[in-house]
């Protein structure tokens, strides 16, 4: 099958293009390795090189082309739509895969008309809860998208159910959750990693990875922190993460920021921690994502809490004592207690990428199958 894949640059603060890293990143690369021929085109929102990109692990190869957002304008020879054009003439995609955004969504439904493709949208989160929706007419026209589509893949089951209930979509959904880079996410010997990063080593350090963010609910664990810290001396937070501009950070020499850490860098990060937190709101983002960093900390076999939201209630709901109720500091700072007095890890199987390039091949086979029976 011969896939196209339709995708922004930039995800959760990492780029595609430079970082090679992220869902858009390795699941084309799983779907590669099945022999089929992929190729993708991400939009930059923010000025980067322009041009053509082979992303090649073992016998996967992807060929990306990368734009930036002004060529969204008809107007050039390097515009979008010729460079879709030219895509639709010379490879001739069976099947679009439309990701990352509503703007992604729309364009996909667009250009599978356009060129007789079969359409499956990916919400990686709910679109809904980004500002691009807040456009006059964006959520009018994403909606419309999803009910043309032939297929939509779903980051987490309680966005799947939202789709069904809101959307009045019939069509096939297929659940794929985030997931780790195979030999990437894995436990590591905490001292060397605390030496690698400069971590204050015979302390007891509770961390978390990911967006430093008040719509993460951040700040809920900055005051279950400082709780816990005032009878517990050798108990340290440490951060990573792009920060919200203005967040105050705790003037506290027991919390350490250390920046936005490379790709790379994260599993050292989460391998010297001792329990690591995912902190999430209840909130139209947070009732229907699936935390990118709560598998990421598991696979590397630390404790992990997390904020009681859609996909995690439900993913936990026989491990309670790994959640805690979102922006409730009682509750995050019972559950820190209750780790740091007795540690322990969930037995969870951490699915890889490629793992999750399986499933979703069996998915577009059956759009591609259920279309042409149609």
């Amino acid at each position: 099958m011969k896939i196209l894949i339709l995708t922004k640059r930039q995800n959760m603060n990492r780029d595609l293009i430079d970082d090679r890293w992220g869902r858009f990143r390795e699941l084309p690369l799983g779907l590669a390795s099945m022999d089929h021929e992929v190729t993708g085109l991400c939009l930059s929102y923010r000025t980067r090189d322009e041009g053509r990109f082979d992303d090649i692990k073992g016998t996967a190869q992807v060929e990306w082309h990368a734009l930036n957002v002004n060529r969204l304008f008809p107007l050039g020879s390097n515009n979008y739509w010729r460079k879709i054009n030219h895509i639709g003439r010379h490879f001739r995609p069976d099947l679009i895969w439309a990701c990352s955004d509503a703007i992604h969504a729309i364009l996909g439904a667009y250009f599978a008309k356009r060129l007789n493709a079969h359409l499956v949208i990916d919400l990686k989160d709910n679109f809904e809860s980004f500002p691009a929706t807040r456009l006059p007419g964006v959520t009018a026209m994403f909606r419309r998208a999803l009910r043309r589509a032939d297929g939509i893949t779903c980051v987490s089951k309680p966005l799947s159910h939202y789709v069904r209930e809101t959307m009045s979509y019939k069509g096939p959904i297929e659940v794929i959750e985030n997931a780790v880079p195979k030999g990437l996410f894995r436990p590591m010997d905490q001292a060397a990693c605390r030496k690698e990063l400069k971590l204050p080593e015979d302390t007891f350090i509770v961390g978390t990875a990911g967006a430093i963010s008040r719509s993460r609910g951040i700040e809920t664990l900055f005051q279950a922190f400082e709780k816990v810290a005032r009878d517990h001396p050798d108990v340290y937070l440490a951060l990573t993460g792009p920060c919200d501009k203005g967040l105050a950070i705790p003037e506290n020499p027991r919390v350490l920021y250390l920046g936005n850490l490379a790709p790379k860098k994260v599993p050292v990060f989460l391998c010297s921690l001792d329990i690591a937190v995912v902190c999430n709101k209840e909130s139209a983002f947070g009732k229907y994502c699936f935390p990118q960093k709560f598998y990421e900390s598991v696979a590397c076999g630390i404790p992990t809490i997390a904020a009681g939201t859609g996909s995690m209630q439900e993913l936990l709901q026989d491990s309670p004592e790994h959640l805690y109720e979102p922006e409730n500091v009682d509750s995050l700072e019972s559950a820190l207690r209750r780790q740091i007095e007795a540690s322990a890890k969930l037995d969870l199987n951490v699915p890889s990428w490629s793992d999750l390039g399986k499933r979703l091949d069996v998915f577009f086979q059956k759009v591609v199958k259920n279309k042409g029976n149609g």
